[in-house]
């Protein structure tokens, strides 16, 4: 399946010239061992993958004792993996390099060295036990790889056509039309469904079965719960709990995460670091309340007010409901045909955050409570920067038009902020200078 990240490795292999790494950081099952072996395999004359989640313990030798001596290394690696390695025309490959922390802390050398180049990829990369005994290498560049995004899944679908009328639509502003938004929605509510994580999509796509693909996910569901029992050694049950906890909050009208609702004593203090890891393992996408709206987003942050989204709709789809296969039958049902009611909002809202994270943005939303006055109470869903501006994004998973908060807002920060608008169900209008926007055309922002 085509993925945008390929050619993002290739832009980096053509300008680095092996004068960086290249580490491609993602959730487990996101499609990181595929992506760069289908890329060793089609970009270079030879190469090696070594996927330390099942390394042999020769291998593991080889750095332990020949790492020192680069000729004798690289001619004991070649020999196990029976490659002819060629100058500038090969690359070695570390999968899910996090398990073996020393073949990270070698690639400020292999760097230097300079005879092939270095692709890394790995989940949970800045955790303590990750980084154990080894100085970071400033030599790496970063690609996140998120999940597959509507475009992608198009793709996978054999639809190659609809995206690019749709950005000639939304540079234009003009409407789509009824045929063609009514199609889009009906694949963007699949799309919802099944998800970005390839496995899923790629059975989707083979067998249109919701079921098969439901199977699928509640086992990537199952191997982040062994993950955190591995890997979160000492705050496992407080990560547990925040992860099982995610439907919940959403669901709710106000979807900022209630650390309350975890049991006495649950704090940004004690739990903290549970956010941190479910957002480091690529599992969820946090969103956090920017106080004083500004091209700097980032400097005016309440950290204690934040919504913590799943990273992928389709697991929050499966993690939603419980393993009987009727009641994901019926859930599915709902959302295909529109009938989900009042929790389609958790959706509709997930998504955005999901297209938003993968094209690229930040989270941040705008929250504002006064108890005295409750005019000047409001909350914009989602806040994007654009060019130097921001822009507010307010989410509606119905055809509901009033958009009070929103005006409210860009009457206080008048002057500050740019384009305001709204994601719906609907094509798109423009009207009172609010763009709505189909849902699906989030990615585009």
């Amino acid at each position: 399946m085509k993925r945008k990240a390929y050619d993002k490795m290739l832009r980096w292999k053509e300008k680095r010239k092996g004068s960086t790494a290249l580490l491609i950081d993602g959730a487990r099952r996101v499609g990181k061992s595929h992506l760069v072996s289908h890329f060793g395999k089609n970009e270079y004359r030879s190469h090696i993958l070594i996927d330390f989640n099942r390394v042999d313990p020769e291998v593991k030798d080889i750095f332990e004792r020949d790492s020192h001596d680069l000729d004798e290394f690289f001619f004991r690696l070649a020999t196990f993996y029976k490659v002819d390695l060629h100058e500038r025309e090969s690359a070695i490959i570390f999968d899910e390099v996090q398990q073996f922390p020393k073949a990270r802390g070698l690639i400020k050398y292999l760097v230097e060295d300079g005879r092939y180049d270095y692709i890394e990829t790995g989940s949970l990369l800045s955790i303590k036990r990750n980084i154990q005994g080894i100085v970071l290498p400033s030599e790496e560049e970063r690609l996140a790889l998120h999940p597959m995004d509507f475009e992608e899944f198009l793709w996978a679908m054999g639809d190659k056509t609809t995206m690019p009328f749709l950005r000639d639509r939304f540079e234009r502003l003009k409407p789509s039309g009824d045929a063609i938004h009514r199609r889009t929605m009906n694949s963007f509510r699949t799309y919802m469904i099944v998800g970005g994580m390839p496995q899923a999509v790629a059975r989707f796509a083979k067998t249109r079965n919701l079921s098969e693909v439901d199977e699928i996910k509640r086992g990537i569901l199952n191997l982040y719960r062994e993950d955190v029992t591995r890997f979160a050694k000492g705050y496992e049950d407080k990560v547990m709990a925040v992860f099982d906890r995610i439907p919940a909050e959403l669901s709710k009208k106000e979807k900022r995460f209630n650390l309350a609702s975890l049991g006495n004593g649950a704090g940004t203090r004690s739990h903290g670091s549970a956010f941190i890891w479910l957002a480091e393992g690529g599992v969820v996408n946090r969103c956090f309340n920017s106080t004083d709206p500004s091209f700097g987003l980032a400097m005016n942050l309440d950290h204690a007010t934040h919504k913590c989204y799943m990273a992928d709709t389709g697991l929050l789809v499966s993690h939603s409901i419980p393993m009987r296969p009727e009641d994901s039958a019926e859930l599915h049902k709902s959302m295909l045909f529109d009938k989900l009611g009042i929790n389609e909002g958790m959706f509709m809202e997930n998504i955005v955050a999901q297209m938003l994270r993968s094209n690229g943005h930040n989270l941040y939303f705008y929250s504002r409570r006064d108890q005295k006055n409750s005019k000047n109470t409001m909350e914009i869903d989602f806040l994007v920067r654009i060019g130097r501006k921001v822009c507010p994004v307010e989410v509606k998973s119905s055809n509901h038009r009033k958009h009070s908060s929103l005006d409210k807002f860009m009457q206080k920060f008048k002057g500050r902020v740019g384009q305001p608008y709204i994601l719906y169900p609907k094509d798109l209008m423009v009207k009172d200078g609010v763009v709505h926007l189909p849902i699906y055309m989030a990615g585009l922002l």
